[in-house]
């Protein structure tokens, strides 16, 4: 049995979804902190438990007689992330599952300057010294986080943010897909490789996407980090997010994830979704 964690986010249900094209639905589980909000997939003979990053026990049931577990990373933060992701771990392990796959991003790193990548850097050295059959997925930067960075900009005509640099925007579909081969197929041991769409984009070539998916201009501003920090503090945003945004522009300036791989489109068999089409996309839900 594949078992799927997270099973009711953007990128988890997304993945049952694939397997369920690929395995029979009796072979695959989802673990999720409501079940009430996992009943259609229950009523399509998925197995649904509860299950808790912060409650092993939950965990150990929710993981029964699984063979592969997906662990898809916690939305938390720092310390936080790490400790659940211990847990999750270690519950994998006393039930006895024989491989175990994690959501990664392409820059795991102890010293990157965006957070999210430090947790994902330590997860995966706990996954390495779990004794553990493991695969990190080094997963492109997702693209629904551009939406976050262009802030108004589609409202109030101004992209508005601090010099940045190329991300491989990636979207939720094709890594779902991606990483439903890979549990089906087990093609990969370890850390994979980069798993992106084909091209890299910074923000000037995103404010002339978007001058075109909404014909009317859209006009990228650019500003110091101090001020861009001082705008987001006046919207009120908590420090923890305040930071986690200007680090990812610092690290972007760095070329963190400016890097592409063919992986990924050789994965699915088809060309990875375009920034383009995956904003018309955004825009028209």
């Amino acid at each position: 049995m594949i078992v799927v964690t997270g099973a009711n986010g953007k990128l988890g249900r997304k993945v049952v979804e694939e397997l369920l094209k690929r395995v029979p639905a009796g072979d695959i589980g989802v673990s999720v902190r409501d079940v009430n909000t996992a009943q259609d997939l229950k009523e399509r003979g998925v197995r649904v438990r509860q299950g808790n990053f912060d409650d092993s026990e939950s965990l150990l049931h929710a993981f029964e007689e699984a063979s592969q577990v997906l662990i898809i990373s916690s939305h938390s933060l720092g310390e936080v992330a790490v400790r659940q992701h211990q847990t999750a771990i270690d519950s994998a392990k006393k039930a006895g599952v024989s491989q175990l796959l994690y959501t990664s991003q392409m820059f795991s790193s102890a010293t990157s300057h965006f957070p999210p990548m430090n947790v994902h850097a330590a997860t995966e050295e706990m996954l390495k010294s779990s004794g553990m059959a493991f695969t990190s997925l080094r997963n492109g930067f997702y693209a629904s986080s551009a939406i976050m960075w262009m802030g108004d900009a589609l409202k109030t005509g101004e992209l508005i943010a601090p010099e940045d640099g190329p991300v491989a925007w990636t979207t939720h579909s094709d890594l779902a897909e991606a990483t439903a081969v890979i549990l089906t197929e087990q093609r990969y041991d370890g850390i994979t490789p980069h798993l992106t769409a084909s091209e890299a984009i910074d923000m000037d070539r995103i404010a002339s996407i978007a001058s075109k998916v909404l014909e009317r201009p859209i006009r990228r501003i650019v500003v110091s980090d101090d001020e861009y920090r001082n705008h987001l503090m006046s919207r009120g945003l908590p420090e923890a997010m305040v930071g986690m945004l200007m680090g990812m522009f610092q690290a972007s300036r760095q070329g963190d994830f400016s890097q592409t791989n063919p992986v990924l489109e050789n994965l699915i068999g088809r060309s990875s979704v375009s920034f383009t089409d995956f904003l018309k996309d955004s825009i028209s839900q």
